[in-house]
């Protein structure tokens, strides 16, 4: 797989002096900025560099979250898993907000988690659950309860499309609705000008410059999995089971 060998300073031009330090075990370098938020800021620890590039915090984050916020009724009541957390600022932000039911998952390696078990300390709020999954590899949940699974900036290597869309497919048609954990309608009343996400929803922010060709190859790779992918705001995708659909319809 490529690596990542920039900083992510470089995406956003700080002027802010990064604190780096070294853990003596892992012999892995890190940079600790500050990161403004809606309505709040956090620390975040970077890796200078990850040979999984879990080291960046990408701009889609930031405009991921300000979406969110206009549309927070999309995340009221939901149980979520974010998938390609990296450094975990997204979901830090949302259990922060909202203390939102959340859960960060990235590659299968464990400085991506341990660094973001720090981040969630150093922004004083308990450590998120965590899964370690390589996408296309078998997932360590059986029985995924996930009502909502959120993802920014993840189409970096088209390479790992088909690997992504294979674990995006499972949790979502896997997933079971429980009564106990229905979400409530009137949260999301698209009569209140509001986006209305299915149950369950794959909620996807896509910031990065890749080519169009790229980008098609991933959302009909959806379509030929029986995902249907719906473009609902600034560079923000709804992906869902088509089979959901059909079964509400004839309902």
């Amino acid at each position: 797989m490529d690596i990542a060998i920039f900083s992510p300073s470089s995406l956003f031009g700080e002027d802010d002096s990064p604190t780096c330090e070294e853990d003596a075990d892992s012999q892995e370098s890190y940079v600790e900025r500050k990161h403004q938020f809606p309505g709040m800021e956090l620390i975040v620890r970077e890796f200078s560099f990850h040979q999984l590039n879990a080291n960046l915090l990408w701009p889609g984050t930031f405009s991921f979250s300000q979406w969110l916020v206009q549309h927070r009724s999309c995340i009221e009541g939901r149980r979520a898993i974010e998938l390609g957390s990296g450094t975990g600022a997204l979901a830090i932000f949302l259990r922060k907000s909202y203390n939102l039911d959340i859960t960060t998952s990235d590659y299968d390696d464990n400085e991506i988690e341990n660094n973001i078990a720090h981040n969630c300390q150093a922004n004083e709020i308990p450590i998120i659950p965590h899964i370690k999954h390589t996408w296309g590899d078998k997932f360590p949940n059986s029985d995924p309860d996930w009502d909502l699974i959120i993802a920014s900036d993840i189409l970096l290597y088209v390479k790992q499309y088909e690997n992504l869309i294979q674990t995006i497919s499972f949790l979502l048609k896997c997933y079971k609705p429980q009564l106990s954990r229905a979400v409530s309608p009137t949260g999301n009343d698209e009569s209140d000008g509001d986006v209305v996400l299915p149950q369950p929803a794959f909620l996807m922010s896509w910031r990065r410059r890749i080519g169009k060709e790229d980008e098609s190859l991933f959302f009909n790779g959806c379509e030929k999995a029986g995902l249907k992918v719906k473009h609902i705001g600034s560079r923000v995708y709804c992906i869902n089971p088509i089979e959901n659909e059909i079964s509400e319809t004839k309902s």
